[in-house]
């Protein structure tokens, strides 16, 4: 027998699995909560049990959103042995993540403008941008970046990436623009070597 718990969970999940669908497909100004509760398979009453609106709803698909991309990140970071490929690959990572369609609506054309830019700035440090600080720190401990502080630097590359991924997210051709940026970000990160 399923506890109440266990169910309101399962509520939640559902709520965010669907409600992720509509907003990645047609946008959050176009998705209304009466479809996501017929979508779910669930009443209106579950819902705001939840969430206290749509815009709150929104958040919580943003912060799952940007949770995967940071762990994708991460993930890519540590797959290489070295802190330098490490950087690269994480950086790499980010912006391919730009191109996925739900990351592209949700985190990087919806986002911003739902939430607001501080807020968005707050769920991108909290997923990702702690990583990018963490690999810089190190890259300046070995010596492979010159002795200086890391938190500018941290916010100037995270500002370029955040611009290019937005840039992405509106391209024509996320293919071959992602390849280019990918060979920009390179170089910029190859000016950094010590």
């Amino acid at each position: 027998m399923t506890s109440r718990a266990e169910q309101r969970e399962r509520t939640r999940r559902t709520l965010l699995r669907v409600s992720r669908e509509l907003f990645a497909d047609r946008g959050y100004g176009a998705v209304g909560l009466a479809e996501v509760v017929a979508a779910a398979g669930v009443t209106k009453g579950a819902l705001y049990h939840h969430f206290a609106g749509k815009a709150e709803l929104f958040g919580a698909v943003l912060a799952e959103v940007q949770r995967e991309v940071g762990e994708r990140v991460a993930g890519a970071a540590d797959a290489e042995a070295g802190a330098w490929d490490g950087l690269v690959a994480g950086c790499g990572a980010f912006l391919a993540a730009a191109t996925a369609p739900d990351v592209r609506r949700i985190m990087l054309l919806d986002g911003p403008a739902v939430l607001g830019w501080a807020r968005w700035r707050a769920l991108d440090e909290e997923a990702s941008a702690r990583h990018l600080a963490d690999a810089l720190t190190e890259l300046v401990r070995e010596g492979t970046l010159a002795p200086q502080p890391v938190a500018p630097l941290a916010r100037l590359l995270s500002g370029a990436m955040n611009e290019a991924a937005l840039w992405l997210a509106e391209s024509e051709d996320p293919g071959r623009d992602l390849a280019d940026t990918r060979a920009a970000l390179g170089r910029l990160l190859e000016s950094l070597r010590a």
